[in-house]
């Protein structure tokens, strides 16, 4: 069983930074590649970035590109988000998730989930 806890989150003014991390148990995180999404409220819930096993390859959502950048630590079995220039329009819970195919970004290629962080951008 694989455990994933998010932390990390809050509340940040617009233009502020804040790093998301993701904690893994149960398994290796190297056998996962990772993925960060976020759900806002009425809205579904949508890929925000990705990491490959080893960490060698990373994917963003268009608009999260040059502002987000998602990392690993497989020895520490921990997934980190860094948030930059962050907008009100970030305002979310965030999820990171494990799956065990290559380069995931559909939610449904994963298999675990975390419980989610909230962040709150405010103007």
């Amino acid at each position: 069983q694989v455990q994933l806890v998010e932390s990390g989150g809050g509340l940040v003014q617009a233009g502020g930074s804040l790093r998301l991390s993701c904690a893994v148990s149960g398994r290796t995180l190297s056998r996962y590649a990772m993925g960060w999404f976020r759900q806002a409220p009425g809205n579904e819930r949508e890929f925000v970035a990705g990491i490959s096993l080893g960490g060698s390859t990373t994917y963003y959502a268009d608009f999260v590109k040059g502002r987000f950048t998602v990392s690993r630590d497989n020895a520490k079995n921990t997934v980190y988000l860094q948030m930059s220039s962050l907008k009100p329009e970030d305002t979310a819970v965030y999820y990171c998730a494990a799956a065990t195919g290559s380069y995931p970004q559909r939610s449904s290629e994963f298999t675990y989930w975390g419980q989610g962080t909230q962040l709150t951008v405010s103007s």
